[in-house]
């Protein structure tokens, strides 16, 4: 219940209903001041997102050793005992994807602080054909000389790129102009169509732009930032699948949705806790011992992921064991191909989408 301190004017402000004492009667509005700290909005987003006395450690306590308990008590019409199923899945999607963007990789702040060491220098050609560097006499140099050394090492980037990138993601074109002239003036059965020609440009452009170390470390940045997206956008076709394998009189599909969005909200959850534990078990020093553990608890980690959708199938929709194991098993393989599907089409979208 929120501390704030009750309005002396009693009449609600969402229904002009009389209120008497804290909470209206009509509305169910709280009668309290509306300005408030910043202090108190940030408090009051974290209660009313887990309703932060018991239902929200209520909730993943169920949610990670309880299959399906959450969707039978929700559809059940216990709702108030647990979080919402959208603000659940809202709430720990953010959590985890914000975790793991955010924090750092140790081998990766290590790698950029040697490619930083390794190219602080560029070296500029003077009039009289001496060798200047521009960081130690970066005073000496005219603007021009530093504008020419700039566009001479871009070339020459680009030139590395191309050769060292030929073999990475090569559909026979090695260059942009080589495509561009087979496009114009090639056979008819040799010329590509727009999405084609598209797709290869953009292929080639980003070759030359970047290195192969810059490119993986750009498409995996492109897949974080969209990993969410794809994983929001497959929910409504993971519940469809559920749809097509169950009676239709007996379950609806907001029904199947429901299990989907704690399904769901159960792998990332469990994903964010072993990714916690990971960078935790790297603040220690790499011996048998701790690689024991960490290779114990992700083993289980995962396990429990694999095996949870059987036993909160067969929870939920109360078919046979056996019924509900060949279901399962037809599905998880269904979904799995789906998912690949999905994934290479979005990994597709990442690599088009580098700038």
């Amino acid at each position: 219940m929120s501390k704030s301190p009750l309005r002396k004017d009693k009449t609600c402000l969402n229904c002009n209903y009389v209120v008497e004492n804290r909470f209206c009667p009509n509305c169910g509005q709280e009668n309290t001041d509306t300005r408030k700290t910043f202090h108190h909005l940030f408090v009051h987003f974290f209660e009313d997102l887990t309703h932060y006395e018991n239902a929200f450690w209520k909730t993943i306590r169920n949610l990670l050793l309880k299959p399906a308990s959450l969707t039978k008590e929700y559809l059940s019409g216990k709702r108030l005992s647990y979080l919402a199923p959208v603000r659940l899945y809202i709430f720990i999607s953010f959590v985890t994807f914000f975790v793991i963007f955010v924090w750092p990789n140790g081998s990766d702040v290590g790698d950029e602080l040697v490619d930083i060491n390794q190219n602080k220098t560029v070296q500029v050609v003077g009039p009289d054909g001496t060798i200047k560097d521009s960081v130690v006499a970066n005073k000496k140099v005219t603007v021009s000389e530093l504008l020419a050394a700039q566009e001479r090492e871009a070339k020459e980037k680009k030139l590395s790129n191309e050769e060292a990138n030929k073999g990475f993601f090569n559909f026979g074109y090695d260059s942009v102009r080589q495509l561009d002239s087979l496009q114009k003036f090639g056979p008819e059965e040799d010329r590509l169509s727009d999405w084609e020609y598209n797709l290869m440009k953009k292929t080639l452009v980003v070759k030359t732009k970047y290195s192969q170390r810059e490119l993986i470390s750009k498409f995996i940045e492109q897949v974080k930032q969209n990993l969410p997206k794809v994983l929001f956008i497959y929910m409504p076709l993971f519940a469809f699948i559920l749809w097509l394998f169950h009676g239709k009189k007996r379950w609806y599909y907001f029904d199947h949705g429901i299990f989907t969005l704690h399904y769901f909200s159960f792998l990332l959850l469990i994903t964010l806790i072993l990714f916690i534990f990971r960078r935790f078990m790297d603040c220690f020093a790499s011996n048998v011992f701790t690689s024991a553990i960490n290779t114990l608890v992700n083993f289980a980690g995962y396990a429990w992921m694999f095996y949870y959708f059987f036993p909160a199938h067969h929870r939920f929709y109360g078919e046979s064991r056996a019924i509900s194991l060949l279901k399962s098993i037809i599905m998880f393989l269904i979904n799995m191909v789906l998912m690949l599907v999905v994934m290479l089409l979005f990994m597709l979208y990442s690599f088009i989408t580098i700038h």
